[in-house]
């Protein structure tokens, strides 16, 4: 299967060499001038990974990258010349995936490219019980009927399928779906899954059998019991 990247840079010379690095493995790159310009295309079309410039005007990575994950779990790779540890931190908390600073090498460009779509793949589609998270087509839905959640609740919904068992407590769950400095307390996270549990149930889904609070400290989702 054919991966479609996006790569977003202001320079239209770092385009064209990313594109010539990854057009010959058989990736399909389509190109974004501006953070506006590939938040608009991230709207509108389906990508499997992003290549993302941190130092553009107006709007720059930072921005466009937080934008980027309040509609889509899209993976996301930084290319930048900022090399300080504080910036490659910065960036991994606000969603990036991954991070690699210019000039970089033609062949490890490519492993990171090729690692990081190996990871994420077997994540953006996940069945259980006829229930289906599809973070390829944002789509939630239950043996055919389509379950409308906001993006923060689709988003909340993903990270707690992906990790079966694993316990996130509010803070955690505030950093992934809202971003490491958001003013979000715990209360907002409690009525997101209050509004999931609901609409979820609303389809037939049992969802009080997956979906388990764990008292004083957080959330879970369990495949079964």
């Amino acid at each position: 299967m054919t991966n479609n990247i996006l790569l977003v840079d202001d320079e239209q010379r770092m385009l064209d060499l990313l594109d010539l690095y990854l057009s010959p493995q058989g990736y399909n790159c389509k190109k974004a001038i501006s953070g506006t310009e590939a938040i608009k295309l991230v709207e509108e079309e389906s990508f499997d990974l992003i290549l993302l410039d941190i130092m553009m005007p107006q709007f720059d990575g930072w921005k466009t990258c937080k934008e980027i994950r309040e509609i889509s779990e899209v993976p996301i790779i930084m290319v930048t010349a900022r090399d300080q540890k504080t910036d490659i931190v910065r960036g991994l908390k606000i969603g990036a995936d991954d991070y690699i600073t210019k000039p970089f090498d033609e062949d490890e460009l490519l492993a990171r490219v090729q690692a990081l779509l190996r990871r994420t793949t077997n994540q953006n589609i996940i069945e259980i019980n006829e229930l289906v998270w599809d973070g390829e087509k944002y789509k939630l839905h239950y043996r055919n009927q389509n379950i409308t959640l906001t993006p923060k609740e689709f988003t909340m919904l993903g990270h707690l399928m992906k990790n079966p068992e694993r316990v996130f407590s509010r803070e955690q769950l505030i950093d992934l779906v809202w971003g490491f400095n958001s003013d979000i307390d715990g209360r907002t996270v409690d009525s997101h899954v209050r509004n999931i549990r609901e609409k979820v149930r609303q389809s037939g889904f049992p969802i009080d059998h997956f979906f388990k609070t764990v008292w004083g400290v957080g959330y879970k989702w369990m495949n079964g019991e």
